[in-house]
């Protein structure tokens, strides 16, 4: 859906999608990019335009208006949808563009001038000063700074700063050909490797008009189920960690550790990298149906009892009862995605809402109704998606045994030449989406956006009522990727 290329085309475009919204729609993303003002005609002049993706029924919708030529503003969304307020934030930083209303134009992946640097001060009163915290933190943790406004012990505000870890993952998409896109989706989030080239492959197959075979969607779900049962683990590892239970971290920590070398022994790769590929995936798992289904079993057993455990030891359950909780309300009006949204009943779980590669043929566990939006309800939804992947794995590794005799083609010819198509799937954190545009066989826009970016601007609003020592269970209860953020 296109409107006039004028203000009054931008304030319309608003108006529909927040209207859309209020109806039950929910907002996916914002984003600005330059393309030709028609596009059957790829020599006319460039216009700016501004792209709005909506959820709604089976797929993702497209709403977009051009700018006026030479405007360098335009009316913000912001006011009218909460969520744009980081995505507004991107397209200043990326173009310059000034969203007029907007309530905080700080650059967030981009690092901005001396003066942006400034500790900020958003809460006045007697004691009140900030701890900048990070961008180096001890541990492993990725590239992040939060400014905690404190009077000592309660916070009443934190801010984030991601843009130490911004890659410039868009523009590095230019001029590659479709099948070289996938080294860099691959890597644009580390943890969800499989479902960025998931939803990237999604939209090349979908310009290309190719479908994948069936064997192909089998080992797809195979390997996206594999990524989630290990990052929901590393979550719990981490909460473990911060509650000092240090042998429950430990045993996590194993667990994760024996998924990612099933991973690697299934393709050669701990991450997934190089089984999904337009079209299909390179090749069969390397390990047969019957020896996957023997050791899934056997880390089944394992996981669930270790679960059961945890969620039966009262001191840690004390930290993450009422600790950063997200109400409903919030969670529906954001679009909050994947367990932080499941938690605060608010659920689109792509594989259910918009199913893609075998899902549609496999039989989802159902998930348990929360609205409590806390650390514990978190923990407690990854849990649930832990059990359902495991019932999803052992179906698809039935399914690969039937195909054993006969298994066919893995990967349908898939060589797009040009259009444009949406592709998404759903991360351990959420969903992700690739908005993907071909011209001559090469990427001339990739615009991919994760599920970390959408939910990690929630982390300024659940710090009510809570105080210095429950930031690492909040930051750990939302299981994101700063990597992720600042693509």
């Amino acid at each position: 859906m296109t409107f006039s290329a004028t203000e009054a085309g931008v304030t319309e475009l608003w108006q529909k999608l927040a209207a859309r919204i209020a109806a039950g729609d929910r907002f996916a993303g914002l984003f600005a990019a330059v393309r030709p003002r028609h596009s059957s005609d790829a020599g006319a002049q460039t216009a700016l335009v501004l792209s709005a993706q909506v959820a709604a029924g089976g797929g993702i919708d497209t709403m977009e208006v051009a700018l006026p030529p030479g405007a360098a503003s335009y009316p913000a969304l912001t006011p009218l949808v909460g969520a744009a307020f980081w995505y507004e934030r991107v397209i200043h930083d990326q173009f310059g563009l000034v969203p007029r209303g907007h309530p905080r134009l700080a650059p967030l992946v981009l690092h901005g001038s001396p003066e942006d640097h400034a500790l900020p001060r958003h809460v006045a009163g007697y004691g009140m000063f900030t701890i900048p915290h990070g961008p180096v933190r001890s541990g492993v943790m990725e590239s992040i700074e939060y400014l905690v406004e404190t009077p000592g012990e309660a916070i009443p505000h934190l801010n984030m700063r991601v843009f130490y870890k911004h890659r410039g993952i868009e523009q590095r998409f230019e001029g590659m050909t479709a099948a070289d896109g996938v080294l860099l989706a691959e890597r644009a989030e580390g943890i969800a490797t499989v479902a960025h080239t998931l939803a990237y492959c999604h939209a090349i197959e979908r310009i290309a008009g190719c479908v994948p075979p069936e064997s192909a969607g089998l080992v797809r779900v195979l390997h996206a189920e594999l990524e989630r049962i290990a990052n929901h683990v590393d979550v719990a590892a981490r909460l473990a960690d911060a509650s000092g239970l240090a042998v429950a971290a430990a045993r996590f920590a194993v667990h994760k550790e024996r998924v990612l070398r099933l991973v690697s022994g299934l393709c050669g790769s701990r991450f997934g990298r190089g089984a999904v590929v337009p079209g299909g995936v390179s090749a069969l798992p390397r390990i047969s149906p019957d020896a996957l289904l023997s050791e899934l079993g056997r880390l089944e057993k394992a996981v669930m009892a270790d679960a059961d455990s945890l969620m039966a030891t009262s001191s840690f359950l004390d930290r993450l009862r009422t600790t950063g909780p997200l109400s409903p309300a919030r969670a529906r009006e954001h679009g909050a995605l994947g367990p932080i949204g499941k938690a605060s009943g608010f659920s689109d779980d792509a594989r259910v809402e918009r199913p893609y590669d075998a899902y549609p043929s496999l039989g989802m566990l159902p998930g348990r109704a929360h609205e409590a939006g806390d650390a514990l309800v978190r923990l407690a939804v990854r849990w649930d998606e832990v059990a359902a992947s495991f019932h999803l794995l052992r179906q698809v590794a039935d399914e690969l045994a039937g195909l054993d005799a006969s298994p066919g083609p893995t990967a349908a010819a898939c060589e797009p030449i040009g259009g444009r198509a949406v592709g998404w799937a759903e991360a351990p954190q959420g969903e992700v989406l690739y908005d993907v545009t071909l011209a001559d066989g090469r990427i001339s826009r990739c615009h991919p956006r994760s599920a970390s970016f959408h939910n990690l601007v929630l982390m300024h609003e659940v710090f009510a009522g809570d105080i210095l020592t429950d930031f690492p269970f909040i930051e750990a209860s939302f299981g994101l990727s700063v990597a992720g953020v600042a693509l």
